[in-house]
């Protein structure tokens, strides 16, 4: 499908976890459950053809919605009609506590990313599905690849992963300018330092990459706890703040560094696989450049997710099961792989390239990266932090390393 850097910008906006806090904080106690529906009462399809109103706060209707266009077609006796709206993730919990303040929920369901999926927990605004209805999703975390069944467990059953990628971290470079690209952080440090204001990384709060280098880094370190920001990354912040003195500026998305790398600007930034092939699709990186992993490196996952408000008649909720389960098979989930943006991208075993849509082989083929599934196989996957995690470690960063620059 076709996409605009302009839309590629919107997404990366709408993952931000700083904004995430605030909307937390203005939301204040959580409501009142709205009273929904027994797992008991909710049928395998509606009693007639239902409208499924669909919130993206996640950029993954680029992923999903072929799935779910095909879902449509395949069972009109369920669904005879879809709309979609967009918005970024802080404004979800705003969205559904209206609606369900004032009676009931228009927004049948939402795609989500972990900063959503928490914010919608901790608002007591979202069904929690699992293991409520778990008849409807047999085997359900033995059908993930392993590090995506990780992911799910982290939703705590208030939502199902439809999507997955390991992320990074990782280096991307010209390499008319980066002949020696650093395989470690003491490499990287000496080159930031020989090469001021050349390396950089947008503000983690609001970038996947940024994100994923904060929280793959205590890996690469070696501290003491790589789950914990508070007192188990005291390498990792001392790193950092040497770091500083030689980066260029934190921007406030990934975009600006992908840009900043197509014009020369800068000669290296921190990437992870989607943003690596994405951006040389759209051509605002040239697709010239290369990327690299440090050694030893651990993978940082991310997941994204279908979640269900609460407030839904009984026939919507059987309808968005239904939904949920379809995206789940592996023909559907190949449609994931899209134009690269959350490469590999299917949460499910067993899902090839050779089962994604003609014109997503094509792209892969010609941007993809061969090392990709070497390093996928070679390093060890690691769940990103439980977003309030997530929110202190971003705080610290400002803090120590942002706030300094």
């Amino acid at each position: 499908m076709t996409r605009t850097r302009k839309a590629r910008a919107a997404l990366l906006a709408a993952s931000g976890l700083t904004a995430l806090s605030l909307a937390l904080t203005a939301c204040g106690a959580p409501s009142s459950s709205t009273k929904d529906p027994s797992a008991s009462s909710v049928p395998t399809k509606p009693s007639s053809p239902v409208t499924l109103n669909i919130l993206d706060v996640a950029g993954n209707l680029q992923l999903t919605k072929g799935m779910i266009e095909n879902f449509v077609k395949a069972n009109p006796d369920i669904v005879k009609k879809v709309t979609y709206t967009s918005a970024p993730a802080p404004d979800m919990v705003g969205k559904l506590k209206a609606q369900q303040q004032g009676g009931g929920s228009t927004i049948s369901l939402v795609l989500s990313g972990t900063d959503g999926l928490s914010a919608g927990i901790k608002s007591d605004v979202l069904q929690q599905l699992l293991p409520a209805y778990d008849s409807r999703f047999p085997n359900l975390e033995s059908n993930y690849q392993e590090p995506a069944a990780a992911m799910q467990q982290l939703s705590k059953g208030y939502g199902v992963e439809v999507v997955y990628y390991p992320s990074g971290p990782l280096l991307e470079y010209n390499p008319a300018k980066v002949t020696d690209p650093p395989k470690t952080p003491a490499d990287l440090l000496a080159w930031a330092k020989a090469h001021p204001g050349k390396l950089q990384y947008a503000n983690p709060a609001n970038s996947g990459p940024g994100r994923t280098w904060l929280m793959g880094l205590p890996y690469l370190l070696g501290d003491t706890d790589p789950k914990d920001p508070d007192k188990g990354w005291d390498k990792t912040w001392s790193f950092l703040q040497d770091l500083n003195k030689y980066t260029a500026n934190y921007p406030s998305g990934t975009t600006e560094t992908m840009k900043n790398l197509g014009d020369g600007t800068v000669d290296m930034v921190m990437s992870t696989t989607g943003w690596d092939i994405n951006p040389r699709v759209l051509g605002t990186v040239p697709n010239t450049m290369k990327v690299g992993a440090f050694d030893g490196m651990h993978w940082v996952s991310d997941a994204q997710y279908a979640l269900v408000p609460k407030g839904l008649d009984k026939d919507v909720v059987a309808a968005d099961l239904a939904l949920v389960q379809w995206m789940l098979k592996p023909d559907q989930q190949a449609i994931a792989y899209d134009d690269g943006y959350f490469y590999p991208g299917p949460a499910v075993k067993g899902v090839t390239l050779s089962m994604a849509p003609e014109k997503s082989q094509q792209t892969i083929a010609k941007y993809g990266r061969p090392e990709y599934d070497d390093w996928i196989s070679k390093y060890p996957t690691e769940t990103s932090l439980p977003s309030d995690q997530q929110v202190a470690a971003f705080d610290k960063w400002n803090r120590l390393v942002g706030s300094t620059h």
